[in-house]
């Protein structure tokens, strides 16, 4: 009896849950600061390990694997932040479909990064050439998302009338 009322409920959730969107590849030139939910696909140009202090393995029975990759398309590059078993797909010459992913700050600068439902998949290599000469990774940004932020709050907080001379 539990199985058959588990089905209908299994049943009833498949019927009512949205369909699933066509992904909507997006181009490195158009990552901007603070954006979620971009899906491209990316020659992997270079990749080097790093060591973090702060890292966590997203798998806690693993010590924490972390690389810097440069990526790009037609249009640029930029430095995609690969965890755990991701390091081992992002391999230089290799072409990815990168989804779910997001623009992280990291001293001004853009990196991409994939979220929790982010996912790595190799595809056919790619035929186009990459845009080396435009590093999104090495433009910085003064008003990234946190400081927009911050400076936001500080206006709200601040009070005219205790500024007067």
């Amino acid at each position: 009896m539990a199985s058959s009322s588990s089905s209908y409920v299994q049943q009833e959730w498949n019927m009512n849950k949205p369909a699933k969107k066509e992904p909507i590849f997006t181009k490195v030139s158009k990552l901007k600061p603070g954006t979620k939910g971009h899906t491209l696909i990316a020659k992997v140009l270079s990749s080097q390990t790093i060591d973090h202090p702060n890292a966590r393995s997203r798998n806690l029975l693993r010590t924490p694997a972390l690389a810097d990759c440069l990526i790009g398309d037609e249009t640029g590059t930029i430095i995609f932040t690969a965890h755990d078993e991701q390091v081992e797909l992002m391999k230089p010459g290799t072409t990815v479909i990168i989804r779910n992913a997001k623009i992280d700050m990291s001293k001004g600068s853009m990196r991409l990064t994939d979220d929790l439902w982010g996912e790595i998949e190799i595809t056919d290599p790619a035929t186009f050439a990459v845009k080396e000469d435009n590093n999104l990774s090495l433009i910085e940004h003064e008003n990234d998302v946190a400081t927009i932020k911050l400076n936001w709050q500080l206006a709200q907080s601040w009070n005219p009338t205790h500024h007067k001379n």
